[in-house]
């Protein structure tokens, strides 16, 4: 069976979005949970679960991003219990997204090994990039510090572990132009057709 729902995960700063922009280039349909986390914040019962959840993190009545960026960053049982509620919504629009699509179709998934929904797809594209490389590309693309970043990637699951997961594992060590090849051979190794 051909795969018709493709995952792409990794790190933050490993290439998820470049590698996405590649294949959406190629003609398919790629969607993102962040997306799609910022669609829901557009929903006032979304972000009113959230401001009940999380009432430190309210400014007048109403759930404050910042604040609570600051408060799951810093306290890992507020980010579980951010995660207990976002990750299912995401998930459940993603899979109305992606059923909605007659052939393949990509989500840039970051925290899905995090949130075991490899399951939900049908194959797994992990990108792994180094360390060094994943600080340099977060920092010229939001401007985060390295202990920001470095934060960040200890929230998330090692990539040096990636050998135990089923998925297809692309190391991206170059240029945009070695991404892209290694795209190609990623939709070839899964026999992706549109």
């Amino acid at each position: 069976m051909k795969p018709n729902k493709i995952a792409v995960t990794g790190g933050i700063g490993s290439g998820k979005t470049a590698f996405c922009d590649i294949v959406r280039g190629m003609g398919f349909p790629v969607f993102s949970c962040d997306e799609i986390n910022r669609e829901l914040w557009s929903d006032e019962a979304y972000t009113a679960q959230l401001a009940a959840a999380f009432p430190a993190c309210t400014t007048a009545g109403a759930i404050d991003k910042r604040k609570l960026s600051q408060l799951v960053f810093s306290d890992e049982a507020a980010r579980n219990k951010l995660d207990a509620i976002a990750h299912p919504a995401i998930m459940q629009r993603l899979l109305i997204h992606m059923n909605a699509c007659p052939g393949a179709s990509f989500a840039e998934v970051p925290l899905l090994f995090e949130g075991g929904y490899e399951k939900m797809f049908d194959a797994v594209i992990a990108l792994r990039r180094s360390r060094e490389a994943r600080l340099r590309a977060v920092h010229e693309r939001d401007g985060l510090t390295a202990e920001q970043t470095l934060s960040r990637m200890r929230s998330q699951f090692d990539p040096a572990r990636l050998e135990e997961k089923n998925c297809l594992i692309l190391e991206n060590t170059g240029s945009r132009d070695d991404l892209a090849r290694e795209a190609q051979r990623a939709l070839e190794l899964l026999h992706v057709t549109k």
